[in-house]
């Protein structure tokens, strides 16, 4: 059965290191080392806020780091954080999975722009097909968030924000590098009077790396070819703003699929591949009908869809979602946002034939209505909320959180916030008998809790550190061929960070420790580490920056697989305002490791050295 029509509940935890990503948290200082501080994000109240002033942990990979390598695809970006463990199934083009402090891949949920990218069969997102091109920054945003987003979002949101044009101007960029790989981005913007228009065009050839350690000659690596374009037009005014984006990424993707006798005995390996394409269209529109009244609407669909060529086995996705909701600013330090959003999720699924054979296709609606209440002064940041979820097949649920963050002192802020979620089982969780579906499948629920706190020990040097409790009922997990619910599981675990900047110089530390518990055994859930971490340290200016970063993971508990630790470089000079050069070697070492095991004494590994030189010209 090829590896991505295999039951989304396998779960693990195996991760790559990435350059240097800067992993933040919220914290009222004015130096340099909290100049990033100041950045804005969007995921945690659904409005522009200052990632200092947010009751949670969140991370952001931002724009240097996303242009830093336009080959690093978009699950070798995520690795940068220690508390996200990244399982993927090679290289390039190969299924990846997230997991967000120890949680399943289906509880972290990704969106684009507020557009969900998890798909109604898997649950989770399909990270290897989702090109990165356009996107300004990424915010990963760590524990419950269903009050603002729904189903899904059980262990965290990893929002992709995409560009809007600052300027008039256009580019190219180049960047070649081993197993035969290269890219190559062609852009153009327009921004004049509010009025901004984007175009994007991009093309990526790889002849991958090895994908299991099966040692046959004739089992080449994972080869992948893509090629996409988006395109974005909008108006930003202060009474009003609309905007219309559309982007496709299509192409093919090649993997290992398993040769078995008669009596499904694995007695060798092939190549097969499969085209893949994505396809996200986002409408969305603002209007203030007074100086603190806002009214905000959003139409989007987004397919994701999956042939073989081998064989008529496909997958077609299809998400449709309506929102409108209300920001109201009833006093200098109050707001109230409020709304309903709607989406219908289709899957059709067929694969395999006989006994072995998955064929359905179901369709499904969810309604779901939210508020929001804010408190926001110089010392005290509040977010307390409610939603009721209408599901077709499951009723009605109700999540509420409720968060706080207090200044007690000039350099050192706490932080709390306690929230439920709960994610529906997938098509395939109930209907796809023959990968373990099961129709009898109950909704995952959640409680969770956390604290934190936020530290500057000296003007160059902060700290941060969290602890907290997610406890799930009703976890599915497929083991022995089929998905059933575990009564509960816990996942309790803190959060260290250590940022140190002194003029170009900087130095990030980021330790990440959780135990997955199924409560009723007391064992480790599968294939997660226990502690993973996190240093990068380089220098950066305007005009050069070089940078190392480590990457380190123990090994899982109950597991055949390793621990294992692999260091990355980067670095950029630009010439002048118009020429950049870049490198950057993922993996320096080329340190093998297994990321899981495909069966029979074999294991699928991790996509190994990709070392690569690009060029970017601007006008």
């Amino acid at each position: 059965m090829p590896n991505l029509f295999q039951p989304t509940a396998l779960v693990g935890a195996i991760a790559i290191a990435m350059g240097f990503s800067t992993s933040v948290s919220a914290q009222d200082n004015t130096n340099v080392v909290n100049a990033s501080l100041d950045t804005l994000v969007v995921t945690a109240t659904r409005s522009e806020e200052k990632i200092k002033d947010v009751p949670a942990r969140i991370s952001i990979i931002e724009p240097q780091i996303v242009e830093q390598s336009p080959i690093a695809e978009l699950p070798h970006l995520l690795m940068s954080d220690a508390s996200i463990d990244m399982m993927q199934y090679g290289g390039y083009g190969q299924a990846a999975s997230i997991f967000t402090r120890g949680t399943n891949s289906t509880h972290t949920l990704v969106l684009r722009d507020g557009v969900r990218l998890n798909t109604g069969s898997a649950g989770s997102a399909s990270l290897a097909f989702i090109d990165t091109t356009d996107i300004k920054q990424i915010e990963v945003l760590k524990g419950p968030a269903s009050v603002l987003y729904g189903t899904d979002a059980i262990g965290g949101v990893v929002q992709l924000v995409s560009k809007t044009p600052e300027k008039t101007g256009a580019f190219v960029t180049g960047e070649i590098g081993e197993h035969s790989t290269y890219k190559s981005v062609i852009g153009a913007d327009l921004a004049e009077n509010g009025i901004y228009a984007q175009i994007r065009g991009q093309r990526l050839e790889s002849d991958g790396t090895q994908v299991t350690d099966f040692k046959d000659a004739q089992v080449n690596a994972g080869a992948y070819d893509q090629k996409g374009f988006s395109a974005k037009f909008g108006i930003e005014k202060e009474q009003y703003a609309a905007s219309v984006d559309y982007s496709e990424n299509q192409g093919t993707s090649t993997y290992v699929d398993g040769i078995n006798d008669a009596n499904w005995n694995l007695i060798g390996l092939k190549n097969v591949s499969q085209d893949f394409k994505n396809e996200i269209i986002n409408v969305k529109g603002r209007v203030n009908l007074s100086d603190n009244f806002a009214l905000h609407a959003r139409l989007s669909q987004f397919k994701d869809d999956l042939e073989q060529n081998d064989s008529h086995d496909a997958i077609y996705n299809t998400t449709k979602e309506a929102e409108l909701y209300s920001k109201w600013q009833f006093s200098p330090t109050q707001n109230l946002l409020a709304g309903v959003a709607t989406k219908n999720v289709e899957s059709d699924v067929l694969s395999g034939s006989g006994y072995n054979a998955v064929d359905y296709d179901k369709e499904v609606d969810s309604t779901g209505y939210f508020v929001q209440h804010q408190y926001q002064s110089e010392k005290l940041h509040t977010q307390l909320g409610v939603r009721v979820e209408d599901h077709e097949t499951f009723g009605t649920h109700t999540v509420g959180q409720a968060a706080a963050r207090y200044q007690i002192l000039p350099a050192t802020s706490i932080y709390t916030n306690i929230g439920t979620a709960f994610r529906a089982p997938t098509n395939n969780d109930l209907y796809a008998l023959s990968w373990g579906g099961n129709p009898e499948l109950k909704p995952e629920e959640s409680v969770s809790y956390e604290i934190g706190l936020d530290q500057q020990l000296t003007n160059h040097l902060t700290m941060g550190l969290s602890a907290y409790r997610n406890e799930v009922d009703n976890l599915i997990t497929w083991q022995n061929g089929k998905n059933f619910n575990v009564k509960e599981a816990t996942f309790t675990g803190g959060e260290f960070n250590l940022d140190w900047a002194k003029d170009e110089l900087f130095t990030n530390l980021s330790y990440a420790y959780v135990q997955p518990k199924d409560k009723e055994t007391d064992q480790d859930l599968p294939r997660r580490s226990r502690q993973s971490l996190t240093l990068t340290s380089g220098l950066q200016n305007e005009v050069y920056g070089i940078s190392a970063s480590l990457s380190a993971k123990s090994r899982p508990k109950n597991s055949t697989i390793s621990g294992y630790a692999t260091v990355d470089v980067n670095a950029f000079w630009n010439v002048n305002p118009n020429v950049k050069l870049f490198t950057n070697i993922q993996n320096i070492g080329d340190v093998e490791y297994k990321t899981t095991s495909y069966g029979s004494g074999y294991y699928y590994v991790n996509g190994g050295r990709q070392a690569s030189a690009g060029v970017t010209f601007r006008y």
